[in-house]
């Protein structure tokens, strides 16, 4: 049995970059690995560049409040997380409750979110919950991650195609007939912009899988764009450019009915921080053969979306193929993740003009991409043809609510249907059966001594009845034993309840006890319960029921249940 204890301790929040620091053994951290980094996070820095700009935009927001997460967010996350290859900053995840917030409650709502979202994450970090979030069903997380991915690119085809709409439909299908009308309308050239960018980060990621591709095709739609003069909108032409300096902290203005409204999101927000981060460190561990911290890690992402407040930017989270980036370009600790904000904190000083002429339909290329690898159409059709038709269920439903409804509810929805689908096969492992004919076969076969001839005899005179319940003893399962007395033979003297396969019992299975040892009280019924294990022991223990039955009916094993009744 798992004590809280074992789920938090000290060195469960010391970030790894403490590892860092000089100890008794001596150095930990050489100029060769410092070098090591400063490439690696340059390399993490390019790849982030166009990402942030971009989910920030899909978002609703400004490409600046998407390079400021990068840099508050990535910084705090690299600084102090629990992870040395996490690399933390805005994420497609997000996109679709970021930009519901958006719609709802404005600017100042989805601060206040992104800041309660934080606290969340470093509660869980603190109170040890790190350990737990991996075990969210698999067919939920797949059902809203590939859902995200549709959503995010039916929202890049309007820049993709230089559509003529002001601004889309907030709802799916509404979204697409939007889509369909203006369709004859599209800009052709604007189409080719994308179309090229498509072509050449699906090329580079194809021949050149090292190299940051988006980047890449990115920077060769905006010289193309620059240095013919093509009329098609850009960050210039749409949020005049990127400021040149970094924003000044200001803190968020909260309000009680502002935090009430924004809760259900602030939860979604941080539920998904707190699980693409840990996948995020999990990738990393598999990659490296490190073993990342959960609950520092859920803290230094807390930490990292509180941070990203205060500088009006967007929640942030470890980003998967950022930190595959970090590794696979030769990182060795954290100071890769502080390198690639130095390289974002450059950009910022002295290129943000560059910025300016950036194609918006080359950023949506980089997003169809990316919502190409979010949805894993393939893995996805083929986890609902070889699912249980249970699996299949949950993931379809959270797919559906989440393009048709919203995220949040999806994952509710999702989240629910799992625990209902989990109890029911709880219940179909749990089974209480009489356990009389079998126990006469098993002794007859045996040694004929005194003993035994007594227990056979005590059985096949029904004045003993055993019930042996397998499986876990709860809520689910209660009713089964109520409705055992009206099954026992008219005049048994005991009853015998074989716990052995029983790992655990929670509240409403001990009240379930109480109820029946009352009727069998009531009915003059001696009541032994026998062969209990560990955990429901020290429930029933700490329940008062053990007292209540008395100890002498609390026996070890079948056989001195059955002696002691025959004496």
């Amino acid at each position: 049995m798992y004590s809280f204890k074992q789920f938090i301790k000290p060195e469960d929040f010391v970030p790894r970059t403490f590892e860092l620091l000089p100890n008794k053994n001596g150095k930990n951290y050489s100029w060769s690995s410092f070098g090591k980094d400063c490439i690696a996070g340059i390399i993490v820095g390019i790849v982030a560049l166009p990402l942030s700009m971009a989910f920030s935009i899909a978002a609703g927001g400004t490409p600046a409040q998407g390079l400021y997460t990068a840099i508050t967010a990535g910084f705090c996350i690299s600084f102090f997380g629990g992870s040395k290859f996490q690399i933390g900053g805005p994420t497609g995840a997000f996109v679709v409750i970021i930009f519901g917030v958006i719609q709802q409650h404005g600017l100042s709502g989805l601060i206040t979110a992104t800041a309660l979202a934080g606290i969340m994450l470093v509660l869980m970090g603190v109170s040890g919950l790190g350990r737990f979030i991996k075990f969210i069903p698999h067919p939920v997380t797949t059902g809203f991650t590939t859902g995200i991915g549709v959503i995010i690119f039916s929202q890049q085809v309007k820049d993709f195609f230089g559509l003529p709409i002001e601004s889309s439909a907030p709802a799916f299908f509404d979204k697409w007939a939007e889509y369909v009308g203006a369709f004859p309308l599209l800009d052709p050239l604007t189409l080719a912009i994308g179309m090229g960018t498509l072509v050449i980060i699906i090329l580079v990621r194809k021949i050149f899988p090292r190299l940051p591709s988006a980047a890449i095709g990115v920077g060769i739609a905006t010289i193309v764009c620059y240095c013919l003069e093509l009329p098609v909108e850009t960050i210039g032409s749409r949020y005049g450019g990127i400021p040149s300096s970094l924003p000044a902290p200001t803190f968020p203005h909260l309000s009680w009915t502002l935090l009430r409204d924004v809760f259900p999101a602030a939860f979604t927000i941080a539920l998904l921080a707190a699980i693409e981060s840990l996948l995020s460190a999990v990738v990393a561990d598999g990659m490296t053969g490190d073993r990342h911290n959960a609950n520092m890690e859920l803290t230094a992402q807390g930490i990292g979306n509180i941070m990203s407040a205060f500088f009006g930017g967007i929640p942030a989270t470890g980003a998967i193929a950022r930190t595959a980036t970090n590794v696979k370009a030769g990182a060795v600790s954290p100071v890769a993740g502080i390198m690639h904000v130095v390289t974002l904190v450059a950009f910022i000083l002295f290129f943000a003009p560059a910025a300016s002429a950036i194609p918006l339909a080359g950023l949506s290329a980089v997003l169809m991409v990316v919502s190409w690898d979010m949805s894993h159409v393939v893995r996805f059709i083929r986890l609902i043809r070889r699912s249980p038709k249970s699996d299949s269920t949950v993931l379809l439903i959270t797919f559906l609510l989440t393009i048709i409804v919203d995220l949040t509810f999806a994952v509710g929805i999702g989240m629910g249907l799992a625990m209902f689908l989990f109890l029911r096969r709880m219940i179909e492992v749990t089974n209480i059966k009489l356990e009389n004919d079998e126990l006469i076969t098993e002794l007859a076969f045996g040694e004929m001594e005194k003993k035994t001839m007594d227990e056979i005899m005590a059985l096949t005179r029904k004045d003993i009845e055993i019930y042996e319940i397998t499986g876990p003893f709860f809520f689910g399962v209660a009713d089964m034993l109520q409705n055992i007395l009206a099954k026992v033979a008219k005049k048994p003297h005991a009853l015998i309840l074989r716990l052995r396969d029983v790992p655990a019992i929670d509240a409403t299975g001990i009240t379930a006890l109480e109820s029946f040892l009352s009727q069998c009280r009531r009915r003059k019924l001696r009541l032994i319960i026998c062969e209990i294990r560990s955990q429901p022991r020290k429930v029933l223990e700490k329940y008062g029921f053990i007292e209540e039955i008395g100890p002498e009916n609390i026996i070890d094993t079948l056989e001195e249940a059955i002696e002691h009744l025959e004496k």
